[in-house]
C-alpha cells in the first residue's frame, strides 16, 4: 500500500471488468483487489475466473485478497429467488453481499475506501450497485466510490484489455440461475 495515493479496495468480479476498472482507479488510488463472489458456480467456473483474476493481478502489480469460496451463504440469502429474472431483487441481494463483505474486509485492512468493477456491465444497474455500496458503508467511516465505470467507455476498453491480456470471458454472470441453458447438441 501506497504512502502516496489513498489506499483501495476494490471488489473484483471477473478479470475483464477490472481490466479497465484498475486503469481508471490506478491514477488516483493504491488499489488492492478482493475477490468474493459466493455466487459464482459451479466451481470450475469460479476457480476459472479467480485464475484470470490472478493473472491480470500479476500482470498489473496489484495484490489480491482470496477469502474462502463459501456459495452456500449466498445460496442460503438467495433461497426463494431462482426464479427471478436476471437484474430482479436476487441481483440486489448479490451485490450487498459481496460489498458488505468487501467493507467488512476494508475496516480489518484499515483500508478507509472501497469500490466495485460491477458497474463497468451494460447488464448490471448501477444505481442498486451504488445503493448497496452506500449501504454496507454507512456508519463504518469507509467511503464508497460511486462510480459508473462504464462510462467513458469503459466497457469498451474492458472489451479490448481483455482480448490484448488474453482474459477469460464468461458468457453469465455467475450464479447458476442466469447460466445460458444450452441445447442438446451444445448451442445455447
Amino acid at each position: 500500500m501506497s504512502h502516496d495515493k489513498r489506499d483501495l479496495l476494490v471488489h473484483v468480479c471477473c478479470a475483464p471488468c477490472a481490466t479497465a476498472v484498475f486503469e481508471a482507479l490506478a491514477q488516483d488510488f493504491a488499489v488492492t483487489a478482493f475477490f468474493y463472489n459466493p455466487n459464482i458456480q459451479p466451481d470450475t467456473e469460479y476457480q476459472k475466473r479467480l485464475e484470470h483474476v490472478q493473472s491480470l493481478c500479476r500482470m498489473k502489480d496489484i495484490p489480491l485478497v482470496i477469502p474462502e469460496y463459501d456459495e452456500g451463504s449466498w445460496v442460503r440469502q438467495t433461497a426463494g429467488l431462482e426464479h427471478e429474472t436476471e437484474g430482479g431483487s436476487r441481483c440486489s441481494i448479490c451485490f450487498r453481499v459481496r460489498l458488505a463483505r468487501t467493507v467488512a474486509v476494508a475496516q480489518t485492512m484499515g483500508i478507509g475506501t472501497v469500490a466495485t468493477t460491477l458497474s463497468v456491465s451494460p447488464h448490471k444497474n448501477v444505481y442498486r450497485i451504488n445503493e448497496a455500496g452506500a449501504d454496507a458503508v454507512q456508519g463504518t467511516g469507509i467511503v464508497f466510490l460511486d462510480r459508473d465505470f462504464k462510462k467513458r467507455d469503459g466497457y469498451r476498453k474492458s472489451c479490448e484489455l481483455s482480448r490484448k491480456y488474453g482474459l477469460y470471458r464468461q458468457k453469465y454472470c455467475g450464479c447458476l440461475y442466469s447460466l445460458p441453458l444450452k441445447s442438446e447438441d451444445g448451442t445455447v
